[in-house]
Protein backbone atom coordinates (compact mmCIF):
# COMPACT_ATOMS: atom_id res chain seq x y z
CA UNK A 1 0.00 0.00 0.00
CA UNK A 2 0.71 3.34 -1.05
CA UNK A 3 0.02 6.50 0.60
CA UNK A 4 -0.37 9.90 -0.90
CA UNK A 5 -0.84 13.27 0.57
CA UNK A 6 -1.24 16.65 -1.78
CA UNK A 7 -1.13 19.82 -0.18
CA UNK A 8 0.01 23.54 -1.49
CA UNK A 9 -2.78 24.50 -3.98
CA UNK A 10 -4.72 27.76 -3.91
CA UNK A 11 -5.50 30.64 -5.88
CA UNK A 12 -2.63 33.03 -7.40
CA UNK A 13 -2.61 35.27 -9.97
CA UNK A 14 -1.72 34.78 -13.80
CA UNK A 15 1.66 35.00 -13.94
CA UNK A 16 2.40 33.84 -10.11
CA UNK A 17 3.88 30.74 -8.83
CA UNK A 18 2.59 27.94 -6.27
CA UNK A 19 4.37 25.40 -5.18
CA UNK A 20 2.45 21.39 -4.29
CA UNK A 21 3.87 18.68 -1.91
CA UNK A 22 3.16 15.47 -2.14
CA UNK A 23 4.05 13.69 0.80
CA UNK A 24 4.58 9.55 -0.56
CA UNK A 25 4.52 6.78 2.70
CA UNK A 26 3.73 3.30 3.00
CA UNK A 27 6.12 0.62 0.38
CA UNK A 28 7.55 2.54 -2.84
CA UNK A 29 9.86 0.53 -5.17
CA UNK A 30 12.85 2.12 -6.72
CA UNK A 31 11.18 1.57 -10.05
CA UNK A 32 8.37 3.24 -8.65
CA UNK A 33 7.00 6.28 -10.93
CA UNK A 34 5.19 9.52 -9.45
CA UNK A 35 3.22 11.31 -11.01
CA UNK A 36 1.36 14.51 -10.91
CA UNK A 37 -2.36 14.70 -12.74
CA UNK A 38 -4.77 17.37 -12.85
CA UNK A 39 -8.49 18.25 -13.71
CA UNK A 40 -10.41 20.70 -14.84
CA UNK A 41 -14.32 21.13 -14.76
CA UNK A 42 -15.58 19.09 -17.76
CA UNK A 43 -12.65 17.66 -18.88
CA UNK A 44 -11.01 14.60 -18.36
CA UNK A 45 -7.66 13.85 -16.52
CA UNK A 46 -4.56 15.03 -17.62
CA UNK A 47 -0.73 14.15 -17.37
CA UNK A 48 0.91 17.23 -16.07
CA UNK A 49 4.67 15.64 -14.95
CA UNK A 50 6.52 12.40 -13.35
CA UNK A 51 9.25 11.54 -11.67
CA UNK A 52 11.01 7.94 -11.37
CA UNK A 53 11.82 7.57 -7.91
CA UNK A 54 15.14 5.86 -8.08
CA UNK A 55 16.43 7.44 -11.26
CA UNK A 56 14.82 10.96 -10.54
CA UNK A 57 14.35 10.89 -14.30
CA UNK A 58 11.62 13.36 -15.05
CA UNK A 59 9.28 13.80 -18.18
CA UNK A 60 6.47 16.69 -18.42
CA UNK A 61 3.43 17.20 -20.65
CA UNK A 62 4.29 19.64 -23.14
CA UNK A 63 2.12 22.35 -21.88
CA UNK A 64 4.32 22.58 -18.56
CA UNK A 65 7.28 22.18 -19.72
CA UNK A 66 9.62 25.14 -19.18
CA UNK A 67 7.00 26.22 -16.86
CA UNK A 68 6.50 23.78 -13.97
CA UNK A 69 9.75 21.81 -12.74
CA UNK A 70 9.13 17.89 -10.54
CA UNK A 71 11.35 17.52 -7.96
CA UNK A 72 12.12 14.57 -4.59
CA UNK A 73 13.46 15.25 -1.46
CA UNK A 74 14.78 11.83 -0.19
CA UNK A 75 14.60 12.90 3.20
CA UNK A 76 10.89 13.94 3.82
CA UNK A 77 9.49 11.69 1.07
CA UNK A 78 8.15 14.27 -0.88
CA UNK A 79 7.75 15.00 -4.54
CA UNK A 80 7.42 18.55 -5.07
CA UNK A 81 5.72 20.06 -8.26
CA UNK A 82 6.77 23.81 -9.23
CA UNK A 83 4.63 25.46 -10.95
CA UNK A 84 5.85 29.33 -12.51
CA UNK A 85 4.18 31.53 -15.07
CA UNK A 86 0.98 30.24 -13.58
CA UNK A 87 -1.75 30.47 -16.55
CA UNK A 88 -5.83 30.81 -16.18
CA UNK A 89 -5.79 27.72 -18.06
CA UNK A 90 -3.82 25.51 -15.19
CA UNK A 91 -6.81 26.36 -13.28
CA UNK A 92 -7.56 22.45 -11.92
CA UNK A 93 -7.17 19.96 -9.35
CA UNK A 94 -4.33 18.75 -9.28
CA UNK A 95 -3.86 14.74 -7.80
CA UNK A 96 -0.42 12.97 -6.81
CA UNK A 97 -0.67 9.66 -8.02
CA UNK A 98 1.62 6.71 -7.42
CA UNK A 99 2.77 3.53 -10.49
CA UNK A 100 5.07 1.23 -7.84
CA UNK A 101 6.15 -1.05 -10.89
CA UNK A 102 7.16 2.05 -12.75
CA UNK A 103 4.67 0.42 -15.88
CA UNK A 104 4.18 4.01 -17.75
CA UNK A 105 4.50 7.71 -17.49
CA UNK A 106 1.56 9.31 -18.93
CA UNK A 107 -0.94 6.90 -18.34
CA UNK A 108 -3.67 7.44 -15.72
CA UNK A 109 -5.35 3.89 -15.73
CA UNK A 110 -1.89 2.27 -14.67
CA UNK A 111 -1.40 4.46 -11.48
CA UNK A 112 -2.63 2.30 -8.80
CA UNK A 113 -3.01 4.85 -5.74
CA UNK A 114 -3.99 8.76 -6.25
CA UNK A 115 -4.14 11.19 -3.28
CA UNK A 116 -7.06 13.57 -2.66
CA UNK A 117 -6.15 16.52 -4.93
CA UNK A 118 -5.27 20.12 -4.10
CA UNK A 119 -8.04 22.67 -6.10
CA UNK A 120 -5.38 25.32 -7.83
CA UNK A 121 -7.21 28.34 -8.86
CA UNK A 122 -5.29 31.13 -11.40
CA UNK A 123 -7.22 34.15 -11.56
CA UNK A 124 -7.13 35.82 -15.22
Amino acid sequence: QVQLVESGGGLVQAGGSLRLSCVVSGRTFGSATIGWFRQAPGKEREFVAAINWGSRSTYYADSVKGRFTISRDNAKNTVYLQMNSLKFEDTAVYYCAADPLGRTIRTALYYDYWGQGTQVTVSS
